[in-house]
This record gives structure tokens, C-alpha cells and sequence, in this order.
């Protein structure tokens, strides 16, 4: 399967080059459309690289003229910062996790809902289809484009200062960062812990200074950005998953003619693919990792998160915000929830 879709993936990249070779013509070395394309993740982790891969196949298939700049690890601001740069159309492209997008889009974070997501098995049949489709129609209401193909980001873990979390009552009076988001908020304050939204690049100093006992993050970006020196414990608590929709400012993207659109969708959205699996290979080694740096890991009963989200109302509560037509194309993917 692989073989075949990158395949398909070439012969289209092909299909854009001819299109554009016939079709433009312009000074040597002049980029027709110059663009910046920003997100908050390290240098090192998988989705800059391949956002770097991305930007340099579209450059060449278009034979230089559309040039995207990548600016990755907070460069241009916070998450909230960036976000209000591509709305203002200060900047073009951004991942941002559906989750904090919630600020703007009230029905973007349904994929991360509590304890919702068995495995990857359900998260990219629904991402890849209905449930992903019924997210990017709300986006784009917002004055926002989302591209089909989302990034990885990963289910997401516990990590403190202080003590293992491996129950939901070692959560009670936690202080636990966690991003700008209400969904986040609430599902944390279920289980009686005290989260502070925190912008990621304000998590490193937070863990260090005490301000925050805890965080959660996937391993490898708990890994990427050295929080096992601030953070002593990691509980394997898979309460979240999280990925990043690549975001343009819609009156930038609408405007672009249909060839510059496909030439970039083409190798963004191969890219997102590429990036998937780079991160469960990065699974299968960096919690090992983690634990020569000197972190210990804990596995929990994820089962009793769950029924204490239940017995707090998390799932009522969400069910009446995302509205039924939402909750109905997650349950057909994952079952019952609540």
C-alpha cells in the first residue's frame, strides 16, 4: 500500500511540474509567491523536518516559483500569537493542535476528547474521513483553510515533578500545565487537579521555576523539547490524542490560482503522511530513551479515567458543545463513549 500511494503521490507531483513548465514563465531564480509557514515544534522533531522536505519539493516542482519559508519552534511567537498572524494575514501557514484552535473554532478539538481513542486503528479512519471532513467545514467558516491530511502529534502522557500520576486521585490539586484551551481545562479540573494554560514556550521555565508541578505532552515531543530535565516521572496515561491541522489564512489561500493550490497541497499532505510514521517508529524507542535520561514510567488502568470523566459529567457536558451530529461520526468509529 505504501508503495502504491507514493507512487500516486509522485505521478501527481509530476502532473503539477508539467503544468507548471508549460504554463509560466519567469525570470531564473525569481519566487512568484513567497510565503512563511510557522509551528511550535523543535528543530529536531519530525514535523519540521518534513514541513523542510515539503517546502523544497514544492519549490522544485514549480521550478522556484513558490518559495515557502519554514519558521518551527515558536520562532514567530506563541501558539495564541501565531494564530492571530495568520488570521491577519501576517502569516500564511501554520500547524496549530486542533485543540487550542478551539479559542476560534468551538467544534475543532472534538478529536481530543478525553479517553475517547483506542488506537490508531480509529484516529485515522475518522481523521482521514467523516469526522475529519465535519472539522475542516467549521474551520473554514472561520476564515481559515485546513489541509485534508492531518499531522501527528500523539497521545499524550503525564509527566510531574513531584509524584507519579497513576490513579485519577493523584491528580487532585495537581498543577498541571496545559495548553490555552477549554477542553483541557475541563477535563482536568474533572479530576479535581488545578490546570494553567500555559503557552508551549513558556513550558520549559514554568517546569523549571515550579510554577507548574506537571505537564502533558507526547513522548516525543517530551523528548524533542528536553522536558525529562524538568520532570521526573512519566505516567503513561494516553489520555488525549492531538495531532496539528496545517491552517492557511483563507483570503491568502482562495486567492492563490489552482496550480500554486495543488502544487503545495500535493506535497504538504504527502509530507503529513510521512510524518505519521515517522512518529510511531520514534514510539517504539523514546520511551526508552526517556528512561536512560533518567525518567521513571509508570503504566496505568486507563478504564478508571474514563468512568471518573463519566461520574463528573466530562462526556455530558461535551456531548451537549460538539452537538450530536459530531458525537454521532465519533461513535461511529469508536463506539459508545458515555
Amino acid at each position: 500500500m505504501r508503495l502504491d500511494r507514493r507512487t500516486l503521490l509522485a505521478s501527481t507531483a509530476s502532473a503539477v511540474a508539467v503544468g507548471w513548465s508549460i504554463g509560466r514563465s519567469r525570470p531564473a531564480h525569481a519566487a512568484e509567491f513567497s510565503f512563511k509557514a510557522a509551528n511550535n515544534s523543535p528543530e529536531s522533531h519530525p514535523l519540521t523536518i518534513r514541513m523542510r522536505e515539503a517546502a523544497a519539493a514544492t519549490l522544485k516542482e514549480t521550478n522556484g516559483a513558490v518559495d515557502i519559508q519554514i519558521f518551527p519552534n515558536n520562532q514567530l511567537g506563541s501558539d495564541t500569537d501565531m494564530l492571530s498572524q495568520l488570521r491577519s494575514g501576517a502569516l500564511e501557514f501554520f500547524t496549530l493542535s486542533p485543540l487550542i484552535l478551539s479559542t476560534l473554532v468551538p467544534g475543532a478539538p472534538v478529536s481530543g476528547l478525553g479517553f475517547m481513542w483506542s488506537g490508531y486503528d480509529k484516529v485515522w479512519p475518522a481523521m482521514d474521513g467523516e469526522l475529519g471532513a465535519h472539522v475542516r467545514a467549521q474551520i473554514a467558516k472561520s476564515g481559515l483553510y485546513a489541509f485534508e491530511k492531518i499531522w501527528e502529534n500523539g497521545f499524550r502522557q503525564t509527566t510531574s515533578s513531584t509524584r507519579p500520576i497513576v490513579t485519577p486521585d493523584d491528580f487532585k490539586g495537581f498543577k498541571i500545565r496545559v495548553p490555552p484551551s477549554p477542553l483541557w481545562t475541563s477535563m482536568f479540573k474533572a479530576f479535581d487537579a488545578a490546570p494553567m494554560s500555559i503557552n508551549f514556550s513558556e513550558v520549559y521555565s514554568a517546569l523549571q521555576t515550579k510554577i507548574a508541578e506537571g505537564q502533558e505532552n507526547p513522548l516525543v515531543l517530551i523528548d524533542t523539547a528536553k522536558l525529562y530535565e524538568v520532570q521526573k516521572y512519566l505516567s503513561k496515561t494516553n489520555h488525549m490524542w492531538d495531532g496539528f491541522w496545517l491552517l492557511a489564512n483563507g483570503k491568502t489561500w482562495n486567492g492563490l490560482p489552482k496550480d500554486v493550490q495543488a502544487a503545495i497541497q500535493t506535497h504538504f499532505n504527502a509530507a503529513a503522511v510521512l510524518q505519521r510514521e515517522d512518529i510511531a517508529k520514534a514510539n517504539a524507542t523514546v520511551e526508552k530513551a526517556l528512561i536512560d535520561k533518567g525518567m521513571q514510567v509508570s503504566t496505568v488502568d486507563t478504564a478508571a479515567f474514563r468512568t471518573k470523566l463519566q461520574s463528573a459529567g466530562f462526556y455530558k457536558e461535551w456531548r451537549g458543545k460538539f452537538g450530536e451530529d459530531a458525537w454521532k461520526l465519533i461513535e461511529k468509529v469508536t463506539g459508545p463513549i458515555a
